[in-house]
């Protein structure tokens, strides 16, 4: 274990109980005494704390928020231009074919542009951005620690250490003072739940995630509820739900890619193999990812192969994320189906120890998003 990086919170973890395992070259909290299944609920419920300073945190620069908005336009296809000062956007870098090389949030913070990225892909989209964008300046955060805070009970508790927490929307970014230390708070997560993620400098990220856990609605939660917490929100993981291999139209995330950088668009194109994204949306694709329902108490997990009938046949898909939900009561999964096959109420069936499943195509998300509009 001593090749993994740590966090300026392993020390907690460990205090706290926590069973660590190697996550993105990272030692990481996977769950803690209460068990991946109640640290769900009780995200779902109250409010749940992450550690998730293993992501990266990306400054970039230029000579004014419009050159580098201009600069990030030509890599990510998504309107950087155009967003609002102290908003933020999802978005993602594609490569020539139209694959995704990652994915990441973006947010406009007058002079610069900050970024968070996936802890996986950090070294390498950091490399990659500094290859591909001219004249603006891209440094990563080394000396700051990122929490997510997340849950129905997140507004109420953060709103104890600074009340200007109440006054965000979704996608809202602020300097909030939280525990007598400047952070730098948006109002988004991965848990469908409402939440905010807070950038905090490494030397105090403990003190203020004490300061958190004192709260009696606020538990500490690992990777795996994360996990399970993302999954039934319908929200993509890179790596499974996205890759070089599938393009934006395919992961089903047509809808990050605004109007104006699409055909007959102001700014439309001008990113890595935007012939190949603009065509899939203009004409569609032959596979798309749908949320799958299995039935039964068998989950179906990432790599099981999906079939149109239950006897013979070609595969027509794979499942990509998939375990127990616990706020479902059930098994679900996503995965990459032909698009012919792709309607709510389909039945498939995966094939798990030489025996085809029936698993039925439903809309995404699994439970409904509660993000404060």
């Amino acid at each position: 274990m001593s090749d993994l990086f740590r966090t300026p919170l392993h020390d907690l973890h460990v205090e706290l109980g926590a069973k660590m395992v190697p996550f993105a070259g990272y030692d990481m909290p996977v769950q803690y005494p209460m068990g991946v299944l109640q640290e769900h609920l009780h995200t779902r419920s109250k409010a749940g704390l992450f550690d998730v300073s293993h992501m990266g945190q990306v400054i970039i620069k230029g000579a004014d928020y419009e050159a580098a908005a201009a600069a990030l336009e030509s890599i990510i296809p998504v309107d950087i231009l155009g967003l609002g000062l102290d908003r933020q956007r999802y978005g993602f870098f594609t490569n020539e074919t139209g694959g995704i090389l990652d994915d990441l949030m973006l947010a406009n913070r007058g002079d610069h542009i900050f970024m968070v990225v996936n802890a996986g892909c950090k070294v390498d989209d950091i490399a990659y951005m500094k290859a591909n964008l001219h004249d603006v300046s891209v440094t990563e955060i080394t000396d700051r620690a990122l929490l997510a805070l997340q849950g129905p009970a997140a507004e109420a508790v953060l709103s104890t250490l600074d009340a200007k927490a109440a006054d965000m929307r979704f996608m809202d970014v602020a300097n909030l003072s939280l525990a007598g230390v400047e952070c730098w708070v948006s109002r988004s997560g991965y848990s469908g739940e409402d939440g905010y993620e807070i950038s905090v400098p490494a030397a105090q990220a403990e003190a203020l995630a004490n300061e958190l856990l004192t709260h009696e609605d606020v538990e500490p939660i690992g990777l795996g509820a994360r996990d399970s917490l993302r999954l039934e929100a319908g929200l993509c993981l890179y790596g499974q739900d996205m890759d070089e291999g599938l393009n934006p139209i395919e992961a089903s995330l047509p809808w990050a890619i605004q109007k104006v950088r699409r055909t007959d668009g102001a700014r439309a194109g001008g990113f890595p193999g935007a012939d190949v994204i603009l065509a899939a949306l203009d004409h569609g694709v032959d596979r798309r990812r749908v949320g799958l329902k299995p039935e039964g108490r068998a989950p179906m997990r990432q790599g099981v192969p999906l079939f149109e009938a239950e006897d013979g046949g070609a595969q027509i898909g794979f499942v990509t994320s998939g375990g127990f939900g616990p706020s479902v009561g059930g098994p679900v999964a996503m995965g990459i189906v032909a698009d012919n096959l792709r309607e709510p109420g389909t039945v498939l069936y995966g094939e798990l120890r030489g025996k085809r499943l029936p698993v039925t195509v439903v809309s995404l998300p699994f439970i409904p998003a509660n993000f404060k509009r």
